[in-house]
């Protein structure tokens, strides 16, 4: 198949993950995928995620699960600019179909924290809705056959479960929102947040921007600006401001 990022580092990443998955998994391998920014063309070197999806033919067992995490080990250390960037999940074919939230401990690597087996929140809806729109498949059938229809209306539901669970407490305790990363990621979050809100859709961090702007005026367009053009090492000291915007969203979803 023709590369499927226009990086070669990244693809050479890809080529090397879908080597050793497979290895590993033997029939249990059913698909690798691409979601998130570079399936959707807003891929950003300097602050995005490499986001993936390993699709499994059933529960993986609990004993293959440390020879993952050693192969993700593995393969930071043989790329460790692109590798530190990886973030996915392993499902089964029956679990990917639709978010279950009774059927949501599958394992996950987090960028800085390895391969864990977790419980997957309501973002395994917004996921799947991304997978099935704008997934590239590196291997195995087209991520549409994988994945039922998502709803507006579940959509709504989620972005208001996850404000709810994830940033509403961050109101009281914004600790986690002391690093430039975090605030301007909030940030942008609030604005993707508030657009699923309004068009029962999910866009882009920029799309969402943008349209943020425009919607919530000039209170906000400077903060939204900033958030969009900070870059790893330039300051973002701006927690006031967001938490009213994180204020603002818990308004309009009430």
């Amino acid at each position: 198949m023709a590369d499927p990022t226009p990086y070669p580092g990244i693809n050479a990443l890809l080529d090397l993950f879908l080597d050793c998955v497979q290895a590993i998994l033997g029939d249990r391998f059913a698909g690798l995928y691409l979601h998130g920014s570079l399936a959707a063309g807003e891929f950003d070197p300097a602050r995005s995620d490499i986001d993936f999806l390993v699709a499994t033919a059933g529960e993986l067992p609990a004993d293959l699960i440390p020879a993952l995490a050693a192969m993700h080990e593995r393969i930071a250390a043989t790329s460790p600019r692109w590798a530190a960037m990886l973030e996915g999940s392993y499902i089964p074919l029956d679990a990917l179909r639709r978010y279950d939230p009774a059927r949501a401990v599958h394992p996950h690597l987090t960028m800085g924290d390895g391969l864990h087996v977790e419980h997957h929140d309501a973002a395994g809806v917004i996921l799947r809705h991304t997978l099935r729109e704008h997934g590239i498949a590196l291997a195995g059938p087209p991520p549409q056959t994988l994945v039922d229809p998502v709803t507006p209306d579940d959509l709504r539901r989620a972005v208001v479960e996850l404000f709810r669970s994830w940033w509403a407490p961050m109101i009281d305790d914004p600790a986690r929102l002391q690093s430039p990363a975090y605030q301007t990621y909030a940030v942008l979050t609030m604005c993707r947040i508030l657009f699923t809100l309004h068009h029962g859709a999910v866009v882009s961090k920029s799309v969402a921007a943008g349209w943020a702007q425009a919607e919530l005026g000039d209170r906000w367009a400077m903060l939204i600006d900033r958030a969009l053009s900070w870059r790893p090492g330039i300051p973002f000291a701006r927690l006031l401001e967001v938490l009213d915007l994180i204020r603002h969203t818990r308004d309009r979803i009430q």
